[in-house]
C-alpha cells in the first residue's frame, strides 16, 4: 500500500521553542514531540557533517513506530567535490550509521547547489554509483573499509531498499535527457517550491514522489495560504493515486504512471518563523492523515505568537 508522509525539514530551531514546542520542553525531547505531531522529518545535520552511529540509533529510539526519516546527503559530495571522485566519501556517508534508523530510513535527499549545471556524463556516473539497497551499500562500504565500523549498521536479515531523490537548482536540468536518466535509475526528481527562485518541475521519474515546500512567497520564511495548501493537497492526492495533476509542469510529456499509486514524501522547509510545523499539520489535516498523531489545539493563538516573535 502506498502512503503519504507529511513533515518538516529538521526539528531543532530556537524560534520554534514556546511556539510549536511547549514552553519548558527540554531540547533533547523536541524530536520526541515533533515525531508524535508529524509523520516524517528530514535530517539536516547529515548535510553539514557526517553524523554518529549512536545519534541515528537514538533518533530511532525516540520516535514512534511508523515514523520515517529522510537523510540529506553530505555536502562534501554535492557542493565541495561536486560529484567528482566521490566513491570513497559516498562509502563513508553510508557507513556513518544511517542504517541504525532501520525500517524508519526513508529516501536519501541529494540537494545540489544553484551553481551546479547539468552534465549528462557526470550524472550518469553519479546515479550508477548510488546503492539501491542495504546489501549494495554494504558492498560499497567494504570496498573502502577493511575493518567493520563499530555500530555503523545493525545486524539484519532484511535487505532494506534505499530510495534516492535529487533537488536541482540550475535551469540547465530542465531537459529530457536528465528526466530520462532519472527514470533509468529510478531516482525521484524533487518537486521544489521556492517562489520561482529555482526550477519548478513536476516530472514523475520514480515510483515515489518527493516534495519540498520552501515558502510560498519568501524563501524559508513565509507561510502557505489556505488556497496554496488546498492546491498542494490536490497535487499530493493525484501523485499518491499514481496519476499526475492536470496542469503538471513537465519537461517530458510522457509520464510513468502506475495504477497502484505512489508513496509521497512532502517536507515543509519554511522554518525561519516556525511556519513549517503548522503548515505541515494543516496539510496533514486536509489529507485526513492525522490518525495516531497528537491532536493540535489552539493553533490560531500559537500561530499569532509566531508572527509577533
Amino acid at each position: 500500500m502506498s502512503k503519504i508522509y507529511i513533515g518538516i525539514s529538521g526539528w531543532r530551531y530556537a524560534p520554534w521553542r514556546g511556539v510549536f514546542y511547549p514552553k519548558g520542553l527540554a531540547q533533547k525531547r523536541e524530536l520526541e514531540f515533533a515525531s508524535r505531531t508529524l509523520a516524517t522529518c528530514e535530517i539536516n545535520g547529515s548535510f553539514y557533517a557526517l553524523q554518529r552511529p549512536a545519534s541515528y540509533a537514538a533518533w530511532y529510539e525516540h520516535t514512534p513506530a511508523g515514523f520515517v526519516f529522510s537523510v540529506k546527503a553530505n555536502r562534501l559530495l554535492t557542493h565541495v567535490l561536486r560529484l567528482r571522485d566521490i566513491e570513497k566519501p559516498l562509502a563513508d556517508m553510508f557507513a556513518s550509521g544511517m542504517f541504525n534508523l532501520r525500517e524508519k530510513l526513508g529516501p536519501v535527499l541529494w540537494q545540489f547547489p544553484p551553481s551546479l549545471e547539468y552534465d549528462s556524463s557526470l550524472f550518469e556516473r553519479f546515479l550508477a554509483l548510488l546503492p539501491q539497497d542495504l546489501d549494495s551499500a554494504l558492498q560499497l562500504i567494504r570496498r573502502h573499509h577493511e575493518t567493520p565500523i563499530l555500530g555503523a549498521y545493525p545486524e539484519t536479515s532484511s535487505n532494506h531498499r534505499i530510495r534516492h531523490a535529487v533537488e536541482i537548482r540550475h535551469p540547465s536540468f530542465a531537459t529530457s535527457s536528465f528526466i530520462a536518466l532519472l527514470r533509468k535509475h529510478g531516482v525521484a526528481l524533487v518537486v521544489s517550491d521556492s517562489g520561482s527562485r529555482w526550477p519548478y518541475l513536476e516530472d514523475v521519474t520514480a515510483d515515489f514522489m518527493y516534495v519540498r515546500l520552501h515558502g510560498e512567497q519568501e524563501l524559508y520564511a513565509s507561510g502557505y495560504s489556505d488556497e496554496a495548501l488546498d492546491r498542494w493537497a490536490s497535487r499530493i492526492r493525484a501523485w499518491h493515486a499514481g496519476v499526475e495533476p492536470q496542469d503538471a509542469r513537465l519537461v517530458c510529456q510522457t509520464a510513468e504512471l502506475v495504477a497502484t499509486g505512489r508513496d509521497v514524501y512532502c517536507y515543509l522547509d519554511n522554518t525561519m518563523k516556525a511556519r513549517a510545523p503548522f503548515d505541515a499539520r494543516y496539510l496533514i489535516d486536509r489529507l485526513s492523515l492525522d490518525a495516531g498523531l497528537i491532536p493540535f489545539s489552539g493553533q490560531g493563538e500559537i500561530f499569532q505568537a509566531a508572527d509577533q516573535s
